[in-house]
C-alpha cells in the first residue's frame, strides 16, 4: 500500500454563546414635592368713621 503523508490545516472553531441575565441593582431617588403656590387677592376693608359736626343756627344779622 502507498501511504501518503497527512495535511495539516488550522483547527475550525466553533463557538456557542449563551447569555445569562443578571440583576445590577440601579438606585434612583424619587422626590415627591408638594407646591402651596400663594396669590395676593385684593380685599377691600371698610371703617366707618363717626363724627359729630355742630352747625349753629342762628338768625342773619343784618348790621343796616
Amino acid at each position: 500500500m502507498f501511504h501518503t503523508r497527512p495535511i495539516h490545516c488550522p483547527p475550525k472553531y466553533q463557538v456557542r454563546n449563551e447569555y445569562v441575565r443578571r440583576v445590577h441593582p440601579i438606585i434612583q431617588p424619587v422626590v415627591h414635592v408638594n407646591r402651596i403656590h400663594v396669590e395676593d387677592v385684593p380685599r377691600r376693608i371698610i371703617k366707618p368713621i363717626r363724627r359729630t359736626e355742630v352747625v349753629h343756627h342762628r338768625g342773619h344779622f343784618c348790621p343796616w
